[in-house]
């Protein structure tokens, strides 16, 4: 049976980095506390000048600007395209990653899963989306003040970084959303 959730931007917990060199918001997560022994996570980072990230064995990562001119990163020594806000760009969380602002300080969407146990879909959307899913689970995160999500439970409500959490699909679910947002579809390893 599956189970569905809004989460509340004011209500995420804020947390420190691995490294000490900031603070993440936790939007969500599959298992475990702290910094170990999840599947997979959802967070938001806040980053208020250049410098390294924090480093996850055994993970892959998704990160996306959302706030802010965007950044440049270093990875394992190789310069990457600037990213610019609503762009992901993925990298392995063994990589050794620096930052450079482009701008001044930044707000940052990270999803952060392990590989070995998930698999993983992120995709922007903007505008009226309709979806089909088989994930078993499906995440809808808001960028504007008023998203609406449709499924064949009824409509849901986001504000601004509310995120709708849909955990336990076992069939073809079919969404429709109707704003700026990103899906995340996470499958589970059998």
């Amino acid at each position: 049976m599956s189970q569905l959730k809004v989460l509340r931007a004011a209500d995420y917990p804020r947390m420190p980095w691995k490294n000490g060199g900031g603070s993440t918001e936790e939007i969500t997560r599959d298992a475990g506390t702290g910094l170990d022994g999840f599947g997979w996570r959802l967070s938001i980072a806040d980053i208020g000048e250049s410098g390294g990230f924090s480093t996850f064995a055994g993970y892959q990562r998704v990160i996306t600007v959302l706030q802010g001119d965007g950044m440049s990163l270093t990875v394992d020594g190789q310069d990457a395209r600037p990213l610019l806000p609503l762009d992901p760009f993925a990298f392995s969380g063994e990589s050794q990653v620096s930052c450079t602002l482009l701008g001044g300080a930044i707000r940052d969407f990270n999803l952060i899963y392990a590989p070995k146990r998930f698999g993983a879909r992120l995709q922007w959307l903007d505008g009226e989306r309709r979806f089909f899913t088989s994930a078993g689970s499906v995440l809808v995160f808001s960028v504007t003040e008023q998203l609406e999500v449709k499924l064949s439970e009824g409509a849901r409500q986001l504000g601004r970084h509310d995120c709708l959490q849909l955990d336990g699909n076992t069939g073809l679910l079919e969404m429709s959303v109707n704003g700026p947002c990103c899906v995340i579809e996470l499958t589970q390893h059998r």
